[in-house]
């Protein structure tokens, strides 16, 4: 098997086995897809419930299941639109917002360890292959 037609299988395992890894870091009861509402909702501020469905690409019932589980544990709040009365946005809470910084603190925490065990040829592989991953993502 060549590299055109193996690397992609390899990237796929490898980036889902560290995915799954990071996600056992998160701070609290918290589900990957939650996680990633949270933060989407600290990066663009009152949101609503259809915009965050559609940046993090569910469906808005799925979205609606999320928020509200969000809201139970206290992570975010809603609040009515300003210009809509209708329409509610939600807004992360200080709790959230700490909830996010421990996880990225525990994540960040179990890369620096595994990257502190690599060569320092290896770490300077690693650092050239983020912009690629990076570029791979955002396509």
């Amino acid at each position: 098997m060549d590299v055109v037609t193996s690397l992609p299988a390899e990237l796929r395992v490898s980036i889902l086995r560290l995915s799954r890894r990071l996600r056992q870091e998160a701070a609290g009861q918290i589900t990957a897809s939650q996680l990633s509402a949270l933060g989407a909702v600290l990066r663009h501020g009152e949101i609503s419930l259809g915009e965050l469905a559609a940046f993090e690409r569910v469906a808005p019932p799925s979205m609606t299941r999320i928020a509200s589980r969000l809201e139970e544990q206290g992570l975010v709040a809603r609040v009515a639109d300003a210009s809509d009365r209708r329409v509610a946005r939600l807004v992360i809470t200080p709790i959230g917002e700490s909830l996010l910084n421990e996880t990225r603190t525990r994540r960040d925490a179990f890369l620096a360890e595994r990257i502190g065990m690599l060569t320092e040829e290896e770490r300077e592989q690693l650092n050239c292959a983020v912009p690629i991953l990076e570029k791979l993502a955002s396509a």
